[in-house]
């Protein structure tokens, strides 16, 4: 038996969560770190614009992570957070002429507050009845927005135009690169700020719901208001990824936040792997740029080849990305070993 065979068979199955809080090791995550902060200053600025979308898809991607992996609540609504917290920030920096920095924070508690309310009816439901409510609410948010009576907000079907930013204080960088940065460092804060969410009581309580929700409620863990704020919270998060996806595209209208964006972010964390939050930003490269991909393979099959690309990756790593880092620890452990 090769060493990856004996790998793979004495890994475990994967889990929805990662005993280790799922993390990547400190040394790990310092070299992908400095990958993403070196790599703007060596290529062209519509490469930085995809690292950037990268860096908000991932987002979004980790948003429905600590909601399915953390709590077991399944979600195809994605989208609808998503819209509400991109028109929240085109609306307040056209209409209310507020920095583009200040509207994340009030887009996210927004959002988090319709999560939180959207979760209260949808307590009752559960698998695939809760994914069928959430899949109603991404298919009715973009014809609400296209309603004339929000149409002097929303700019009804053609949309809001917003003004991109230039890098604050006179800095020798180009409108794309700040961008880039800015979502980097709020990407970093909400990645750890979910981190130490699920180490935390709260994260345990989502873990112990998702895992048996009858032994959850015995040990005393109010199942109602864990199961709504993990909505909330995951509602929140793509909130602030919607608004920042509304800065860096400049551009917001109701056909860009259909069902096809929700069905992209719930791929997303399944090739990412279910509940490891490194494995967003993975998703959120597959959902990216294997698209295009695709199409230079054939433009006129693009959708095919998409489709047998994808069914490759869920035949050859049916737990995601996580299970590739399964084997790679284990290769390294076992190298480790033999040098011993």
């Amino acid at each position: 038996m090769s060493a990856i065979q004996e790998i793979v068979t004495e890994a475990p199955t994967v889990e929805a969560v990662p005993k280790r809080a799922m993390t990547l090791g400190t040394g790990t995550s310092l070299v992908v770190l400095g990958l993403l902060v070196v790599a703007p200053l060596l290529v062209k600025n519509f490469i930085i614009f995809q690292m950037t979308m990268l860096l908000v898809y991932g987002l979004a991607v980790l948003a429905l992570n600590i909601l399915t992996g953390g709590s077991g609540q399944f979600s195809l609504g994605q989208s609808a957070f998503y819209a509400v917290g991109a028109y929240t920030t085109a609306i307040l920096m056209e209409h209310a002429g507020m920095n583009y920095a200040l509207t994340l924070p009030i887009s996210g508690i927004i959002c988090f507050a319709f999560g939180f309310l959207f979760g209260q009816p949808a307590l009752r439901l559960s698998g695939v009845y809760l994914a069928l409510a959430t899949f109603a609410l991404a298919t009715a948010m973009p014809q609400l927005l296209k309603l004339g009576y929000f149409e002097y907000w929303t700019g009804g079907v053609q949309g809001l135009v917003v003004d991109k930013p230039d890098a604050p204080f006179g800095l020798p960088m180009s409108q794309d690169m700040w961008l880039y940065y800015f979502t980097l460092v709020i990407a970093l804060a909400i990645y750890i700020f979910s981190v130490n969410l699920l180490k935390s009581r709260s994260g345990r309580a989502f873990m112990a719901i998702r895992d048996n929700e009858i032994a959850a409620s015995a040990m005393g863990i109010d199942v109602a208001l864990y199961k709504t704020l993990a909505f909330g919270v995951s509602a929140g998060i793509t909130g602030v990824a919607g608004g920042l996806g509304a800065i860096v595209v400049q551009f917001v209208a109701p056909d860009s936040y259909t069902i096809t964006l929700a069905i992209q972010l719930f791929l997303g964390m399944v090739v990412g792997g279910v509940g490891w939050l490194p494995g967003s930003i993975v998703g959120s490269a597959f959902i990216i740029f294997v698209p295009n991909i695709a199409e230079g393979i054939s433009k006129g099959l693009s959708g095919a080849v998409f489709g047998v690309l994808l069914f490759l990756v869920i035949f050859l790593v049916p737990h995601g990305a996580r299970q590739v880092a399964i084997v790679a620890h284990g290769l390294v452990g076992k190298f480790k070993k033999n040098l011993n």
